[in-house]
C-alpha cells in the first residue's frame, strides 16, 4: 500500500516527505517533479513569496540512478527565505531576545483554535505549518504518484471555472475536446480554457487586489484513463469519491468539493441525472453521458473522473479585519503575512495532484506488486478479465 508522510514549516529550513510502497524499477524524473512544482508557483494574483523561492526537489534515498528501489523514498525542498528567518525559526538553540510572538489570530486562518488547542503562547508555532506553502510536498508527491500512473495511461490536468462571480461559459468548453481543454488552460494565466473568461478573472482579481483585498474560485481536476474497479463500495472508508473529497479538503482553503454533477444534481430529476448504459459488441459497455463523474457506488466505472473544489477566498487581508490580541485581550486589526490576491489558479494544480495521489493508492490496492513488472502483470490480467464479461 501506498502511503506517505510530510513535515516542515513555511520559513523553516526545508520541507521533506516520505513515501512507502513504490514498486521497484518504476522510473522517476526529478525533472518533472520540480515542473510541477514550477506550475504549483504560477497564477495571475500570486504573491511575492513566488519570486524568493524557486523550488526544487532533492531525493535523499529511495531511488538508485533515477528508479525506484522498492524501499521508501525520501526527499527535500529547500526553503530559500530561511536564510532571512534562520534566528526566528532555528530548530536548535534558544530564541533570540528580540524575538516578536505573534498573539494576534487572523480570521480564516487557523491561529486561533490552534493557538488554543495546543496551548502556544506564540502563534507562529501554529501558522507556520498551517500555511499553504506546505502544498509544495503535496504536490511533489502527487508528481510522483502521476508519473506511476502514467505508465499505465492515466493522465490528469485542470482548469478554472470560476473566479469571484466570473464564470467560464460552459458551451464554449462543451466544443472542445479534453486535450484542447488542457492545453488552453495551461497556456492562461488563471488556467481557464475560456479566453473571454480569462479576461474578466483578471479584471476580478485586479479589482480585489486594488481594495486590498482577495478572491476565490473553483477547480476542476479531471482524470482520464482509469478503469473500471478502483475502491469499493463494502465499506465508507473506500469509496473512492470519498477518498478523493477527504484528501481536496486536506488542501488548504479548500471548503467544498463535488464529484460529476454534484450539487446540481440535487436540483434535477433522477431520468436527467443518472448516466443510461449501453452496449455494442466491438465496444463493450459504454454511456453518452458522465453526470455520475466516473465513479458510481464509490467504484470508478471507466468514465473520465471529474471533480470540482471551491476555495475560498485567501484570508490574509491587506486591509485586515478585526481581531483580538491573545494576551492583552484587546482589539487590534489582525496580523498581516505575505499574501496572495488569488491563488486558485495555483491550487487546481495542488487539488491535480492531491487527486493523483488518490487515484495511484487506490492503483496500488488494486494491482499491487513488489516491483513495476508486477504491477503491470496484475493490470494486464485485469483487463483481460474485463474484456471477457464485455
Amino acid at each position: 500500500m501506498l502511503r506517505y508522510l510530510t513535515a516542515g514549516e513555511s520559513h523553516g529550513p526545508a520541507l521533506m516527505a516520505i513515501i512507502e510502497g513504490l514498486p521497484a524499477y518504476l522510473s522517476i524524473d526529478n525533472e518533472q517533479v520540480n515542473y510541477e512544482l514550477w506550475r504549483r508557483q504560477q497564477g495571475y494574483g500570486r504573491g511575492y513569496r513566488m519570486k524568493i523561492e524557486t523550488d526544487q526537489v532533492e531525493f535523499t534515498s529511495g531511488l538508485r540512478f533515477g528508479k525506484t528501489r522498492g524501499s521508501p523514498l525520501s526527499f527535500t525542498i529547500a526553503n530559500r527565505d530561511y536564510k532571512n528567518w534562520g534566528p526566528r525559526m532555528s530548530p536548535t538553540g534558544l530564541p533570540p531576545n528580540d524575538l516578536q510572538v505573534v498573539t494576534k489570530p487572523r480570521p480564516g486562518h487557523a491561529d486561533l483554535a490552534a493557538a488554543l488547542k495546543y496551548d502556544y503562547s506564540d502563534i507562529r508555532d501554529a501558522l507556520e505549518r498551517a500555511s499553504a506553502r506546505n502544498t509544495a510536498t503535496l504536490v511533489a508527491v502527487g508528481a510522483i504518484a502521476r508519473q506511476l500512473l502514467a505508465a499505465f495511461h492515466i493522465h490528469l490536468f485542470s482548469h478554472i471555472i470560476q473566479i469571484g462571480h466570473e464564470s467560464v461559459n460552459t458551451e464554449t468548453l462543451h466544443t472542445m475536446t479534453m486535450e484542447e481543454m488542457a492545453r488552453l488552460a495551461e497556456q492562461s494565466p488563471v488556467r481557464t480554457a475560456d479566453p473571454e473568461a480569462e479576461k474578466r478573472m483578471m479584471a476580478a482579481i485586479d479589482a480585489a487586489k486594488e481594495q486590498g483585498n482577495t478572491v476565490g474560485g473553483i477547480f476542476e481536476v479531471i482524470v482520464t484513463g482509469v478503469p473500471v474497479g478502483l475502491g469499493s463500495y463494502a465499506m465508507p472508508d473506500r469509496r473512492l469519491d470519498g477518498r478523493i473529497a477527504g484528501m481536496l479538503m486536506g488542501v488548504q482553503a479548500i471548503k467544498g468539493v463535488e464529484i460529476g454533477s454534484g450539487f446540481e444534481s440535487a436540483r434535477q430529476l433522477g431520468s436527467t441525472v443518472h448516466d443510461a448504459i449501453y452496449y455494442e459488441t466491438q465496444r463493450g459497455f459504454y454511456r453518452t453521458t458522465n453526470g455520475a463523474g466516473g465513479i458510481e457506488g464509490g467504484i470508478s466505472n471507466g468514465e473520465a473522473i471529474v471533480i470540482r473544489a471551491a476555495m475560498k477566498p485567501i484570508p490574509t487581508l491587506y486591509k485586515p479585519l478585526p481581531s483580538v490580541d491573545m494576551v492583552t485581550k484587546e482589539p487590534y486589526l489582525a496580523t498581516i503575512e505575505r499574501s496572495d490576491a488569488c491563488a486558485a489558479p495555483a491550487a487546481a494544480v495542488v487539488g491535480e495532484n492531491a487527486v493523483a495521489w488518490v487515484i495511484a493508492e487506490a492503483f496500488m490496492e488494486k494491482f499491487g506488486g513488489d516491483s513495476i513488472k508486477e504491477v503491470k502483470r496484475n493490470f494486464e490480467s485485469y483487463l483481460l478479465q474485463l474484456k471477457e464479461r464485455s
